[in-house]
C-alpha cells in the first residue's frame, strides 16, 4: 500500500527511537571516553549495514543469526566495561590526590572500541528491523518516513546529551560508561537465552553503577591527600 498511514508512521518512528537510542547511548559513551567520533561513525555504519538491506530484502533479514552477534557484542562490552572500571579507579585516585600524572590523563583508544560500537549498531538495527519488516507491506512510505523521523530525533537528542556529558568529571564519566557497558552486556547475554523487557536496562545500570562506584572509590580514604597533610 502506498497511502500514508499515521499508525504505521508512528510505529516505525517509535521502534527506531527505542532501539537507536540504545545504540546511541553505547557509542556516545565510548566516543566521549575515547575522545573520538569514530565509535559514533562505527555505530552508524552498523545501523546502515542492517537497515538499508532490510528495505530491499524484507523478512529475509530476520533469518540472520542475531544470537551470535549478540554474544560477540556482549563479550566486547564486558571486556571494555571491566577495563573502564579499572581506569575509573585510577582516575578516582588521581582526582582524590589532586594529581594527574601525564601518562594517565588520556588513555589510547583501542580499535576494538569501534568494533564494539559497530556491533551495538548492528544489534539494535536488527531488533528494529524485525518490526519494520512487518510494517513495510502495510505502507512502505509511512514506514520510511517514520524511520527518517526516528533517526532525526535520536541524532538531535544525542547531540544535546553529548554536550552535557562533556561537563561531567572524567572519573565519574568512566564510572557511568563502565556501568552502562556492563548493563548492556548482561542484558544481551540474558537475551541470547530468553527475551526480557528492555526496561530492565535501568535497574541493571543502577546496580552496576553502585558496584563500579564502590570499586572505584574503595580505599581512597587510606590514601594521603596533599591538601589534608
Amino acid at each position: 500500500m502506498s497511502y500514508f498511514d499515521p499508525a504505521i508512521f508512528l510505529a516505525a518512528t517509535g521502534i527506531i527511537v527505542l532501539e537507536m537510542s540504545e545504540a546511541s547511548a553505547i557509542s556516545m559513551s565510548l566516543a566521549v571516553d575515547a575522545k573520538s567520533n569514530i565509535p559514533l561513525l562505527a555505530a552508524t555504519l552498523g545501523v546502515i549495514t542492517v537497515l538499508i538491506p532490510t528495505a530491499f530484502i524484507g523478512s529475509a533479514i530476520s533469518l540472520l543469526p542475531l544470537i551470535y552477534v549478540r554474544l560477540v557484542s556482549a563479550t566486547l562490552l564486558l571486556y571494555f566495561a571491566q577495563r573502564l572500571a579499572k581506569s575509573a579507579k585510577r582516575s578516582m585516585k588521581f582526582q582524590y590526590l589532586k594529581s594527574f600524572p601525564k601518562s594517565h590523563k588520556e588513555e589510547p583508544s583501542d580499535s576494538g572500541v569501534s568494533l564494539t560500537a559497530y556491533t551495538a549498531g548492528v544489534i539494535e538495527a536488527f531488533e528494529a528491523a524485525i518490526v519494520l519488516v512487518g510494517l513495510y507491506p502495510e505502507s512502505y512510505s509511512s514506514t520510511a518516513y517514520g524511520i527518517f523521523l526516528g533517526i532525526g530525533i535520536v541524532i538531535v537528542f544525542s547531540i544535546i546529551l553529548r554536550s552535557q556529558i562533556r561537563k561531567i568529571k572524567q572519573a565519574i564519566m568512566k564510572v557511568v560508561v563502565s556501568s552502562l557497558l556492563f548493563s548492556f552486556s548482561a542484558f544481551w547475554y540474558i537475551e541470547t537465552v530468553k527475551p526480557i523487557e528492555e526496561i530492565l536496562i535501568l535497574p541493571f545500570f543502577i546496580i552496576f553503577f553502585m558496584i563500579v562506584y564502590a570499586f572505584s572509590t574503595y580505599g581512597l580514604k587510606n590514601l594521603k591527600n596533599p591538601e589534608t597533610s
